[in-house]
Protein backbone atom coordinates (compact mmCIF):
# COMPACT_ATOMS: atom_id res chain seq x y z
CA UNK A 1 0.00 0.00 0.00
CA UNK A 2 1.23 3.33 -1.09
CA UNK A 3 1.45 6.20 1.13
CA UNK A 4 -1.19 7.35 -0.76
CA UNK A 5 -3.21 4.91 -0.62
CA UNK A 6 -2.72 4.64 3.67
CA UNK A 7 -3.65 8.17 3.52
CA UNK A 8 -6.54 8.23 1.53
CA UNK A 9 -7.97 5.13 3.98
CA UNK A 10 -7.35 7.10 6.99
CA UNK A 11 -9.77 9.81 5.84
CA UNK A 12 -12.47 7.44 4.75
CA UNK A 13 -12.40 6.58 8.63
CA UNK A 14 -11.71 9.85 10.18
CA UNK A 15 -13.74 12.31 8.07
CA UNK A 16 -17.25 12.44 10.09
CA UNK A 17 -17.93 16.12 9.30
CA UNK A 18 -21.70 14.39 7.29
CA UNK A 19 -21.28 11.20 9.34
CA UNK A 20 -22.81 9.91 12.54
CA UNK A 21 -20.38 9.11 14.71
CA UNK A 22 -20.16 6.16 17.75
CA UNK A 23 -21.24 8.92 20.35
CA UNK A 24 -23.72 10.51 18.62
CA UNK A 25 -25.51 7.46 17.78
CA UNK A 26 -25.12 6.36 21.06
CA UNK A 27 -26.12 10.38 22.92
CA UNK A 28 -22.98 9.49 24.96
CA UNK A 29 -22.97 13.52 25.71
CA UNK A 30 -26.02 12.85 27.40
CA UNK A 31 -25.37 9.56 28.87
CA UNK A 32 -21.83 10.54 30.12
CA UNK A 33 -23.14 14.09 31.44
CA UNK A 34 -26.00 12.32 34.01
CA UNK A 35 -23.33 11.31 36.82
CA UNK A 36 -24.31 14.64 39.14
CA UNK A 37 -22.72 13.85 42.35
CA UNK A 38 -24.22 15.98 45.25
CA UNK A 39 -21.14 16.00 47.89
CA UNK A 40 -17.23 15.82 47.17
CA UNK A 41 -16.93 12.10 48.03
CA UNK A 42 -14.68 10.12 45.65
CA UNK A 43 -17.42 7.22 45.70
CA UNK A 44 -20.39 9.12 45.39
CA UNK A 45 -20.19 8.46 41.30
CA UNK A 46 -19.95 4.55 41.52
CA UNK A 47 -22.92 4.74 43.72
CA UNK A 48 -24.75 6.90 41.12
CA UNK A 49 -23.05 4.72 38.09
CA UNK A 50 -24.25 1.20 39.34
CA UNK A 51 -27.56 2.15 39.87
CA UNK A 52 -27.83 3.97 36.67
CA UNK A 53 -26.36 0.83 34.80
CA UNK A 54 -28.59 -1.72 36.65
CA UNK A 55 -31.76 0.97 34.92
CA UNK A 56 -30.15 0.60 31.83
CA UNK A 57 -30.13 -3.26 32.05
CA UNK A 58 -33.62 -3.24 33.38
CA UNK A 59 -34.99 -1.43 30.22
CA UNK A 60 -33.63 -3.79 28.52
CA UNK A 61 -35.61 -6.51 30.44
CA UNK A 62 -38.77 -4.74 30.59
CA UNK A 63 -38.35 -4.66 26.65
CA UNK A 64 -37.54 -8.14 26.08
CA UNK A 65 -40.02 -9.46 29.21
CA UNK A 66 -43.21 -7.82 27.34
CA UNK A 67 -42.26 -8.73 23.79
CA UNK A 68 -42.16 -12.54 24.87
CA UNK A 69 -45.64 -11.81 26.33
CA UNK A 70 -47.13 -10.83 23.59
CA UNK A 71 -45.26 -13.55 21.45
CA UNK A 72 -46.07 -16.41 24.11
CA UNK A 73 -49.75 -14.99 23.89
CA UNK A 74 -49.18 -15.35 19.69
CA UNK A 75 -48.12 -18.74 20.10
CA UNK A 76 -44.77 -17.62 18.57
CA UNK A 77 -43.07 -19.95 20.85
CA UNK A 78 -38.99 -20.13 19.73
CA UNK A 79 -39.31 -16.59 19.89
CA UNK A 80 -40.32 -16.35 23.17
CA UNK A 81 -37.44 -18.57 24.47
CA UNK A 82 -34.62 -16.50 22.92
CA UNK A 83 -35.72 -13.13 24.21
CA UNK A 84 -36.33 -15.03 27.82
CA UNK A 85 -32.98 -17.08 27.78
CA UNK A 86 -31.70 -12.96 27.18
CA UNK A 87 -33.41 -11.78 30.36
CA UNK A 88 -31.61 -14.53 32.40
CA UNK A 89 -28.26 -13.49 30.61
CA UNK A 90 -28.91 -9.86 31.88
CA UNK A 91 -30.34 -10.75 34.88
CA UNK A 92 -26.57 -12.37 35.72
CA UNK A 93 -24.74 -8.76 35.00
CA UNK A 94 -27.19 -7.11 37.54
CA UNK A 95 -26.27 -9.45 39.95
CA UNK A 96 -22.43 -8.75 39.20
CA UNK A 97 -22.97 -5.30 40.01
CA UNK A 98 -23.41 -5.80 43.73
CA UNK A 99 -20.54 -7.08 43.79
CA UNK A 100 -18.85 -3.65 42.91
CA UNK A 101 -20.94 -1.89 45.09
CA UNK A 102 -20.08 -3.96 47.84
CA UNK A 103 -16.66 -2.15 47.49
CA UNK A 104 -17.98 0.56 48.97
CA UNK A 105 -17.85 0.49 52.73
CA UNK A 106 -19.93 2.10 55.62
CA UNK A 107 -17.49 4.73 56.36
CA UNK A 108 -17.10 5.84 52.89
CA UNK A 109 -21.41 5.67 52.28
CA UNK A 110 -22.31 7.63 55.30
CA UNK A 111 -20.04 10.57 54.39
CA UNK A 112 -22.75 11.29 51.30
CA UNK A 113 -26.06 9.66 52.59
CA UNK A 114 -27.72 12.36 53.68
CA UNK A 115 -27.54 13.83 50.13
CA UNK A 116 -29.83 11.34 49.21
CA UNK A 117 -32.66 12.88 50.87
CA UNK A 118 -35.97 10.66 50.27
CA UNK A 119 -35.16 8.68 47.19
CA UNK A 120 -34.66 5.34 47.63
CA UNK A 121 -34.00 2.17 44.87
CA UNK A 122 -37.23 1.25 46.81
CA UNK A 123 -38.97 3.33 44.44
CA UNK A 124 -37.61 2.06 41.10
CA UNK A 125 -40.45 2.35 38.64
CA UNK A 126 -38.22 0.08 36.52
CA UNK A 127 -38.05 -2.53 38.97
CA UNK A 128 -41.46 -2.44 39.85
CA UNK A 129 -42.45 -2.79 36.25
CA UNK A 130 -40.70 -6.01 35.99
CA UNK A 131 -42.30 -7.20 39.59
CA UNK A 132 -45.39 -6.34 37.04
CA UNK A 133 -44.26 -8.41 33.91
CA UNK A 134 -43.65 -11.41 36.81
CA UNK A 135 -46.78 -10.72 37.88
CA UNK A 136 -46.29 -9.36 41.26
CA UNK A 137 -48.31 -6.66 41.49
CA UNK A 138 -48.15 -3.33 44.51
CA UNK A 139 -50.31 -0.41 44.29
CA UNK A 140 -48.11 1.73 45.97
CA UNK A 141 -45.44 3.07 43.60
CA UNK A 142 -48.50 3.92 41.33
CA UNK A 143 -48.95 6.64 44.41
CA UNK A 144 -45.39 7.62 44.28
CA UNK A 145 -45.48 8.95 40.77
CA UNK A 146 -48.83 10.26 40.30
CA UNK A 147 -47.28 13.89 39.78
CA UNK A 148 -46.03 12.32 36.51
CA UNK A 149 -48.83 11.33 34.43
CA UNK A 150 -47.03 9.84 31.53
CA UNK A 151 -45.54 7.57 33.54
CA UNK A 152 -48.08 7.09 36.14
CA UNK A 153 -50.43 5.93 32.87
CA UNK A 154 -47.26 3.46 32.24
CA UNK A 155 -46.89 2.20 35.28
CA UNK A 156 -50.57 1.40 35.51
CA UNK A 157 -50.89 0.06 32.27
CA UNK A 158 -48.39 -2.32 33.61
CA UNK A 159 -49.77 -3.21 36.82
CA UNK A 160 -53.64 -3.94 34.90
CA UNK A 161 -51.76 -6.36 32.02
CA UNK A 162 -51.59 -10.25 31.94
CA UNK A 163 -48.04 -11.34 33.24
CA UNK A 164 -45.93 -13.44 31.63
CA UNK A 165 -47.29 -16.18 33.95
CA UNK A 166 -50.74 -15.92 32.93
CA UNK A 167 -49.63 -15.97 29.71
CA UNK A 168 -48.30 -19.16 30.03
CA UNK A 169 -51.55 -20.49 31.99
CA UNK A 170 -53.01 -19.23 28.42
CA UNK A 171 -51.08 -21.32 26.11
CA UNK A 172 -51.55 -24.44 29.63
CA UNK A 173 -55.37 -24.19 28.71
CA UNK A 174 -55.15 -24.03 24.71
CA UNK A 175 -53.23 -27.68 25.28
CA UNK A 176 -56.01 -29.13 26.63
CA UNK A 177 -55.17 -28.93 30.57
CA UNK A 178 -57.92 -28.43 32.65
CA UNK A 179 -57.12 -24.86 34.01
CA UNK A 180 -59.46 -22.94 36.48
CA UNK A 181 -61.30 -20.94 33.78
CA UNK A 182 -61.29 -18.32 36.58
CA UNK A 183 -57.58 -17.85 36.14
CA UNK A 184 -58.06 -16.67 32.79
CA UNK A 185 -61.00 -14.06 33.54
CA UNK A 186 -59.35 -13.01 36.90
CA UNK A 187 -58.12 -9.13 38.01
CA UNK A 188 -54.52 -8.77 36.60
CA UNK A 189 -53.79 -6.18 39.43
CA UNK A 190 -54.01 -8.75 42.32
CA UNK A 191 -51.11 -11.18 43.17
CA UNK A 192 -51.08 -14.22 41.42
CA UNK A 193 -51.59 -16.84 44.10
CA UNK A 194 -51.45 -21.27 43.38
CA UNK A 195 -53.60 -23.29 42.03
CA UNK A 196 -54.06 -26.88 41.69
CA UNK A 197 -55.43 -26.90 38.19
CA UNK A 198 -52.01 -25.34 37.41
CA UNK A 199 -49.91 -27.31 39.25
CA UNK A 200 -51.35 -30.71 37.47
CA UNK A 201 -50.69 -29.41 34.36
CA UNK A 202 -47.15 -28.54 35.09
CA UNK A 203 -46.78 -32.11 36.60
CA UNK A 204 -47.61 -33.44 33.56
CA UNK A 205 -45.53 -31.49 31.15
CA UNK A 206 -43.09 -32.48 33.24
CA UNK A 207 -43.85 -36.36 32.89
CA UNK A 208 -44.18 -36.14 29.47
CA UNK A 209 -41.31 -33.42 28.04
CA UNK A 210 -41.30 -34.88 24.63
CA UNK A 211 -45.35 -34.40 24.22
CA UNK A 212 -45.23 -31.04 25.69
CA UNK A 213 -41.68 -29.64 24.90
CA UNK A 214 -42.61 -25.88 24.10
CA UNK A 215 -44.45 -25.96 27.53
CA UNK A 216 -41.39 -27.78 29.43
CA UNK A 217 -39.22 -25.39 27.36
CA UNK A 218 -41.48 -22.10 28.72
CA UNK A 219 -41.50 -24.01 32.25
CA UNK A 220 -37.59 -23.92 32.50
CA UNK A 221 -37.55 -20.87 30.98
CA UNK A 222 -39.70 -18.80 33.87
CA UNK A 223 -38.04 -20.65 36.15
CA UNK A 224 -34.27 -19.37 35.13
CA UNK A 225 -35.89 -16.14 35.61
CA UNK A 226 -37.25 -16.52 38.59
CA UNK A 227 -34.29 -18.06 39.95
CA UNK A 228 -31.99 -15.16 38.68
CA UNK A 229 -34.11 -12.50 40.28
CA UNK A 230 -34.28 -14.35 43.64
CA UNK A 231 -30.36 -14.51 43.24
CA UNK A 232 -30.32 -10.79 42.75
CA UNK A 233 -32.61 -10.41 45.40
CA UNK A 234 -30.00 -12.11 47.84
CA UNK A 235 -27.27 -10.29 46.76
CA UNK A 236 -29.29 -6.74 47.22
CA UNK A 237 -30.04 -7.49 50.73
CA UNK A 238 -26.56 -8.88 51.49
CA UNK A 239 -25.13 -5.42 49.96
CA UNK A 240 -27.52 -3.33 51.97
CA UNK A 241 -26.70 -5.46 55.08
CA UNK A 242 -23.06 -4.92 54.56
CA UNK A 243 -23.16 -1.40 54.11
CA UNK A 244 -25.91 -0.48 56.37
CA UNK A 245 -26.46 -3.06 58.84
CA UNK A 246 -30.30 -2.74 59.73
CA UNK A 247 -30.80 0.78 59.70
CA UNK A 248 -33.87 2.36 57.99
CA UNK A 249 -33.43 3.23 54.29
CA UNK A 250 -33.44 6.94 52.92
CA UNK A 251 -36.85 6.27 51.54
CA UNK A 252 -38.17 5.44 54.94
CA UNK A 253 -38.07 1.32 54.42
CA UNK A 254 -37.30 -1.43 56.42
CA UNK A 255 -34.18 -1.68 54.30
CA UNK A 256 -32.35 -5.42 55.29
CA UNK A 257 -36.01 -6.42 56.85
CA UNK A 258 -38.18 -5.61 54.17
CA UNK A 259 -35.44 -7.65 51.52
CA UNK A 260 -35.38 -10.65 53.81
CA UNK A 261 -38.93 -10.63 53.48
CA UNK A 262 -39.33 -10.83 49.69
CA UNK A 263 -36.89 -13.51 49.19
CA UNK A 264 -40.04 -15.69 50.64
CA UNK A 265 -42.33 -14.84 47.52
CA UNK A 266 -42.15 -16.59 44.60
CA UNK A 267 -43.40 -15.82 41.07
CA UNK A 268 -44.24 -19.01 39.99
CA UNK A 269 -45.27 -21.01 42.74
CA UNK A 270 -46.52 -24.12 40.91
CA UNK A 271 -43.23 -24.42 38.77
CA UNK A 272 -41.24 -25.07 42.56
CA UNK A 273 -43.47 -27.21 44.03
CA UNK A 274 -44.33 -29.51 41.11
CA UNK A 275 -40.33 -30.52 41.62
CA UNK A 276 -41.58 -31.96 45.10
CA UNK A 277 -43.96 -33.77 43.64
CA UNK A 278 -42.86 -35.66 40.98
Amino acid sequence: MTKEDAKGNEQVHTDFKERMTYGEYLQLDQLLSAQKRLSDHHDEMLFIVIHQVSELWMKLILHELWAAVHSIRKGEMQEAFKMLSRVSNIQSQIIHGWDVLSTLTPAEYIQFRDKLGQASGFQSYQYRMVEFALGYKTPHVLKIYEKDPVLHKELKEAYESPSIYDAAIEKLMEAGFPINPQLVERDYTQIYEADPSVEAAWAKVYKNVDEYWNLYQLAEKLVDIEDWLQQWRFRHMKTVERIIGHKTGTGGSSGVGYLKKVLDHRFFPELWEVRTKI
